[in-house]
């Protein structure tokens, strides 16, 4: 059976509605008005022991209230959610202990107490043993390199500081399994690819299974095996990064430095067979789908009319992919 099966999953919120104005807001106290807002209208999908799996979608899709039932945070109006065989809301405490959840705009650690403390503070809630809270310990400092960090208030800590630190605390009692939402929002580049690495590794070395949501693709180009991509909450559409870019574009990119400077309306009216998507300097990105032109024809187009100085073919960026799939679908 897969570790976390969630079945028609439904839930709805009920949102106040108020226009502007200060006869409005006297209105609104003696009769408020309410919107019903459909986070989730039958969620459906499973998720196998230790794969890394990226959930999808604009904002409102619904990947926030989803990740909060499966927490157990949250109660769905409808539908069956089943995670290591139990129902999150009705066994929170037993659930809780193999689940690890990082929400990258809210903290789990103390603000105005020093890091440890926080991690200490934990180690009492979850009740570790002295020797598993040391090892655990000092393991994700080596890993996540916090030796500096322990004794620095939270409110002191960069981002970057303090998002070590939050999956540091969310992986002190060895979750099974990993909720990570915004986990990067925000973040500089350093930050993002030593965070990255951390959960790639953790997904490898430990088995640990990770449900990453995110508006970083490069995440999760770089980590996961497997997306889904909600919207108006539903599934609309799973499987690998391959097969979704093959239901979506089927276009390639041609990428060409030309040596000298050319106005891009001229380089874009002397190519036939493709579409001049963007320009950089004396950079040319062309796309092109590979059954109608090939890429040797393109440069032949290319060479006879301008000096060639680089080339690379690569599918296009996985932002386009996914814009565009979010414009069909109209989310």
């Amino acid at each position: 059976m897969a570790q976390i099966v969630v079945h028609n999953l439904q839930k709805t919120f009920k949102v106040a509605r108020r226009q502007a104005g200060l006869w409005q807001a006297m209105r609104g106290l003696v009769k408020r008005e309410y919107t019903l807002v459909r986070a989730l209208d039958g969620v459906s999908f499973e998720i196998q022991e230790g794969e890394l799996v990226g959930y999808l979608g604009p904002n409102g899709a619904g990947k926030s209230t989803t990740i909060k039932i499966l927490s157990g945070i949250l109660l769905p109006d409808g539908g069956d959610c089943w995670v290591m065989g139990r129902i999150p809301w009705q066994e929170r405490i037993s659930h809780v202990r193999e689940l690890g959840v990082v929400f990258g705009q809210r903290s789990q650690l103390w603000w105005d107490l020093p890091v440890i403390d926080s991690f200490e503070l934990l180690r009492d809630i979850y009740q570790l043993s002295p020797g598993d809270y040391r090892t655990a310990l000092a393991e994700l400092v080596d890993t996540l390199e916090l030796g500096g960090l322990l004794d620095i208030p939270v409110r002191q800590l960069s981002l970057g500081q303090r998002m070590r630190c939050e999956l540091a605390a969310a992986l002190l009692h060895r979750p099974r399994i990993l909720f990570l939402d915004e986990p990067t929002i925000g973040l500089d580049a350093v930050s993002k690819l030593m965070v990255r690495g951390f959960i790639g590794r953790l997904n490898r070395e430990k088995g640990t299974t990770v449900i990453l949501t995110t508006h970083d693709l490069d995440d999760v180009e770089a980590l996961c095996s497997r997306v889904m991509v909600i919207g108006k909450g539903k599934i609309l559409m799973e499987g690998s990064l391959k097969e979704i870019r093959r239901q979506v574009a089927h276009e390639r990119r041609l990428i060409v430095e030309l040596d000298g400077d050319h106005p891009a309306e001229v380089v874009a009216g002397q190519v036939l067979g493709a579409q001049l998507v963007r320009w950089e300097g004396r950079q040319a990105h062309f796309n092109f789908q590979p059954d109608r032109i090939t890429p040797v024809e393109l440069l032949t187009q290319l060479s006879a009319r301008f000096q060639v100085r680089d080339v690379l073919i690569k599918d296009p960026p996985l932002e386009e992919v996914i814009s565009r799939l979010y414009g069909e679908l109209r989310i």
